[in-house]
């Protein structure tokens, strides 16, 4: 590939960062219907108040209960023809109804807030969905793909398929999910996993869509279509999550129906009673339809969800795909956690962290990890991988490797130097009453005692030394685990297949005293159930398929989203997607918010409710001021629902576990 073609600079366009898409207030049908109701009840108003023809105003007043009201009325026809009674329906009724009796004002009022606020409503709900869909404006709608002779072709980032080469400029962003082939850079990837500094690229690193690519140029293999990266997976999921409902919504939602049934009678008693005692029709009928409009549950019922959609664009938005608002309530109500150890609480990537050559051998660490490096080489295994990387960390020339062979469950064997060099279990290689054979057998076994998995290499038949693999913690693992300790009340529970002193070493490491190894996929499912049995609301989290049973037994499961299996963040309630453990205890917290938040707009709505019903039927409450306080309370509890959207609502959740 020509060298100009790699160097050439990015276009200043691809460089600058891609502003996110924000819905426009008129871009919505109901702003601008509550728009035209708004003005052509300002201006009905004037002309009423100046005494102008009475033709004029009226017009005007019919055009903002047209506009304001046809949508809603529609609505409201539409759900009763489904048997059900909708409080938008209540209110055209109680603003016709004013209109009935004269007040023609009043009712347009009614209409204009009404429209307003269902203006503002979806408003709302069109921001929330911004934000996360604004994801997408990250990946590039084009990228450079490399055909076999490395001619380049420009093609839409949509038509990419898994295995696909593309090139990747400096300055422009990664058009798909993939692996570098060549080439290095620094590539900026705060918009996917939060990093505040570039990160390094070489061959073998993952790179994801929307990233933005440093000085260098990268040719990268594609790993994912791009229906299926990790940004349009947030998109997916965020939307998918919004559908749904949670508990405390279906709640309202089913009271909602007896108490508009019960609404309507009540109002026609209101209506009535007084005509019996010879109040007069005007007074009567004047009360009855204030008592409708401020005894309607709009704003009980609007008390729920934005809260909960709010918490779930946010943490999608930070790497969190809660699958829906049920999950979202959820997590805010555990109050036990377990852990799995390998690919959860820890990196997943074994390492080698001591290396023992032999005294008898006289071989220095490097040799001795240069030939288990060397013949490993070839192999796929991942404490084969483990060995080479350490080997190459440390700078090492690894020779070809000869004849090589590989023996599941022993180890692999290869001619290196001319030697032949063996790697693997020594309880498979090792031969008693042979030279040295005691020496490295109380190596590996104080390796083991200490949570290593010990790798005996030989030498032409000779022990030449061990190697010591273990798993690393993860960076934010102990700041996790105290969080969620003081989260819970209770230190998590750590559960895992793996052996008991390596468990235990990786527990005491983390601040977990209850550990519970050697554990099967279906022990880990009586780990969570026997939890659940003593009464605790057990949240799970893992990224293999052994903890697939254990994720769908708890109260509620989060999968690791980025070396999770696939079985795994299918079941599981929420994904992690960057792999940041330390977003568990936030979104946690985030949940907990939520559900203040729900609480708060309850006590908002009862409050207005019951003041306003209460002015009503003990003395007289005028229609506008009913409409402003009913209207009014709506759209507090909604705005106040969308607090947890805001940025600073997930830096307090993070920063509230962190601390």
């Amino acid at each position: 590939m020509p060298v100009a073609t790699l160097e050439r600079p990015a276009r200043a366009a691809e460089a600058r960062p891609v502003a996110p898409r924000r819905t426009r207030v008129f871009a919505l049908a109901e702003a601008r219907w509550a728009a035209v109701a708004t003005v052509a009840f300002l201006i009905a108003l004037a002309l009423q108040l100046t005494d102008a023809p009475g033709w004029a105003w009226g017009a005007l007043y019919a055009v903002a209960y047209l506009t304001g009201g046809w949508e809603p009325a529609w609505a409201g026809l539409r759900a009763l023809g489904d048997r059900t009674l909708d409080v938008d329906l209540l209110m055209i009724v109680a603003a016709l109804g004013a209109a009935a009796i004269g007040q023609v004002m009043d009712g347009a009022l009614l209409i204009v807030i009404f429209a307003t606020s269902g203006a503002l409503e979806a408003l709302a709900t069109a921001r929330t969905q911004d934000s996360v869909r604004g994801l997408l404006d990250l990946a590039p709608a084009t990228a450079t793909r490399l055909a076999d002779d490395g001619e380049e072709h420009g093609v839409a980032t949509a038509d990419l398929v898994v295995g696909d080469t593309i090139l990747v400029r400096p300055g422009e962003r990664v058009g798909a999910d993939g692996r570098v082939l060549a080439g290095t850079s620094e590539v900026d990837q705060a918009t996917i996993t939060g990093e505040p500094l570039p990160v390094a690229k070489e061959p073998g690193d993952e790179v994801f869509a929307g990233t933005l690519n440093g000085l260098g140029a990268l040719r990268i293999k594609v790993e994912r279509d791009a229906g299926d990266s990790v940004i349009a997976r947030i998109v997916a999921m965020v939307a998918e999550a919004s559908e749904t409902k949670a508990p405390t919504q279906l709640f309202i939602e089913k009271v909602e129906q007896r108490y508009s049934v019960g609404l309507v009678a009540v109002t026609l008693a209101v209506f009535a009673v007084p005509l019996t005692l010879g109040a007069e029709l005007t007074g009567a009928l004047l009360r009855a339809m204030t008592f409708m409009i401020v005894a309607s549950p709009c704003a009980v019922v609007l008390a729920t969800m934005p809260p909960l959609l709010s918490a779930i664009a946010n943490a999608g938005r930070h790497g969190v795909l809660v699958k829906s608002a049920v999950v979202m309530e959820r997590l805010g109500q555990v109050d036990g956690v377990a852990l799995d150890k390998t690919g959860t609480l820890t990196e997943g990537t074994p390492q080698v962290a001591a290396i023992r050559p032999s005294a008898g051998a006289g071989r220095s660490e490097e040799a001795l990890l240069t030939w288990a490096a060397a013949a490993e080489h070839p192999s796929e295994h991942p404490l084969a991988r483990a060995i080479v990387s350490a080997a190459r960390s440390r700078g090492c020339a690894l020779p070809a490797a000869e004849e090589f062979t590989a023996s599941p469950g022993t180890g692999v064997r290869a001619r290196v130097d001319g030697a032949w060099i063996e790697v693997g279990a020594p309880a498979r290689l090792l031969v008693e009453d042979t030279p040295m054979a005691a020496e490295m057998a109380d190596l590996a076994r104080e390796l083991e005692e200490g949570g290593h998995t010990a790798v005996l290499v030989l030498r032409d038949g000779v022990p030449a030394g061990v190697l010591g693999i273990a798993d690393r913690l993860r960076p934010d693992a102990v700041a996790t685990v105290a969080a969620l300790r003081e989260l819970t009340g209770r230190t998590p529970t750590l559960v895992t297949g793996d052996n008991p002193r390596a468990a235990a070493r990786l527990a005491e490491e983390a601040g977990i005293a209850d550990v519970r190894a050697g554990l099967l996929p279906q022990d880990k499912v009586e780990a969570v159930r026997e939890e659940e049995r003593a009464g605790h609301k057990v949240l799970m989290v893992g990224d293999g398929v052994n903890d697939a049973p254990a994720l769908a037994a708890a109260h509620t499961g989060v999968a690791m989203g980025r070396a999770g299996s696939d079985l795994a963040l299918e079941t599981a309630d929420a994904v992690i997607v960057r792999d940041e453990l330390a977003t568990v205890p936030a979104v946690m917290t985030l949940s907990r918010a939520a559900r203040r938040l729900v609480v708060q707009n309850l006590v908002i709505a009862s409050v207005f409710i019951s003041g306003l019903v209460l002015w009503d039927l003990a003395g007289r409450l005028p229609l506008p001021l009913g409409v402003l306080g009913h209207e009014g309370s709506t759209v507090i509890v909604g705005l106040n629902g969308l607090r947890l959207l805001r940025e600073a609502a997930w830096r307090r959740a993070a920063g509230r576990t962190a601390g």
